[in-house]
C-alpha cells in the first residue's frame, strides 16, 4: 500500500500526538474530496495524518502484479501496524469511506488479534453486506452504477499495462454489467469459489463485529442509496460500537455548508477531543 503522511504544524499539535490513518472507498483514492476534507480538518487542528491507497487505488497498479479485490484485508491491517510502529509515540485513530470504512471497522474487528492499539475507528458510510450493495447499485439511480463501471474499467486497463500479457478479461468486462464482471473478477482472480462466499468474506453484517473490543463508530445517512439502510438492523452490537444514522447525507455527503468542513468532519473531530472552529 501507499501512502502520505502530513505532519501537524508544531504550533497547533495537540498535547496528546494522535496520527489519523485515512482510507478512500472502492476506486477512489487518497486525493479523493472527501479524505482531503477530513485530512485537512485534522491536520489543522494539530493531528499528524496519513492517507493510504489501497491496492490499485491512486495510480498504484504497477506495485503489486496480483489484482485487487475487497477480501485483502491483511495488507491493511499490516500498513496500520507499520505505521503504529513508527510512531510508537501516537495514539492511532482510523477513518474510513465507504469500502475504506469496511476495511477500517474490520482492522478495528482484528486489533487483539493483531496487536494494534487502536484509539478509535470510523467508518463513514461503511460497505455493510456487499450483496445489497450490489443489489442497489443494480437497481437504484443509474449514475452511481454506471460510475463504478467507468472507474473499474478504467482500473483495470491500467493494470493490464502496469503488467503486459498478465491478464486477459473476458467478455463480461466489457459488458457494462456490474455483477457479471464482479462474477468474473472474482472466479478468474480472488481465490474465492463463489461470489456469495466472496461477498461474505468483507460484509461487516451478523456477527462480524461482535468481538470488537475498540472503540468504533459508524456514520451513516438513511437516504443513502448506495448502502442500504435495512442493514443496519443486522449489525452486531458490542458495546464498544456506536451507530450515527442521519435522515439525509446521501453517500458519504453530510454537506451542510459550501464554506469549511462537513458535518461528517466536524463531528468526528468533536469526537477525538477538539473542539471545531466551525461548529
Amino acid at each position: 500500500m501507499q501512502g502520505f503522511f502530513s505532519s501537524a504544524p508544531p504550533t497547533l499539535s495537540v498535547a496528546s500526538k494522535t496520527l489519523a490513518v485515512l482510507l478512500h472507498g472502492w476506486e477512489g483514492s487518497a486525493r479523493s474530496l472527501y479524505v482531503l476534507s477530513l485530512a485537512q480538518t485534522l491536520h489543522e487542528h494539530g493531528y499528524d495524518v496519513v492517507r493510504l491507497n489501497l491496492r490499485d487505488h491512486g495510480g498504484t497498479h504497477h506495485l503489486n502484479r496480483e489484482l485487487f479485490h475487497s477480501c485483502r484485508l491483511p495488507e491493511v491491517v499490516g500498513a496500520i501496524k507499520r505505521l503504529q510502529f513508527l510512531f510508537p509515540s501516537h495514539r492511532l485513530v482510523l477513518a474510513g469511506f465507504s469500502l475504506g470504512g469496511n476495511f477500517m471497522l474490520r482492522a478495528a474487528a482484528e486489533a487483539a488479534r493483531a496487536d494494534l492499539r487502536i484509539d478509535h475507528a470510523f467508518g463513514v458510510s461503511p460497505v455493510l453486506d456487499p450483496a445489497t450493495c450490489l443489489d442497489a447499485l443494480e437497481t437504484g439511480w443509474s449514475l452511481y452504477h454506471d460510475y463504478f463501471v467507468r472507474k473499474w474499467l478504467r482500473s483495470l486497463r491500467l493494470k493490464q499495462q502496469a503488467w503486459p500479457g498478465t491478464f486477459e478479461f473476458g467478455e463480461s468486462l466489457k459488458s457494462g454489467d456490474l455483477r457479471a464482471m464482479t462474477r468474473e473478477l472474482v472466479l478468474q482472480h480472488s481465490g474465492y469459489a463463489t461470489v456469495e462466499e466472496y461477498f461474505r468474506g468483507y460484509a461487516i453484517t451478523e456477527d462480524r463485529l461482535a468481538g470488537l473490543g475498540v472503540p468504533a463508530t459508524v456514520i451513516t445517512a438513511l437516504d443513502d442509496p448506495i448502502i442500504p439502510a435495512k442493514d443496519l438492523a443486522r449489525l452486531a452490537r458490542p458495546p464498544t460500537l456506536r451507530v450515527i444514522a442521519t435522515p439525509t447525507g446521501g453517500h458519504c455527503g453530510f454537506f451542510d455548508s459550501f464554506n469549511g468542513p462537513g458535518w461528517a468532519d466536524r463531528f468526528i473531530l468533536r469526537e477525538l477531543g477538539a473542539t471545531p472552529r466551525s461548529a
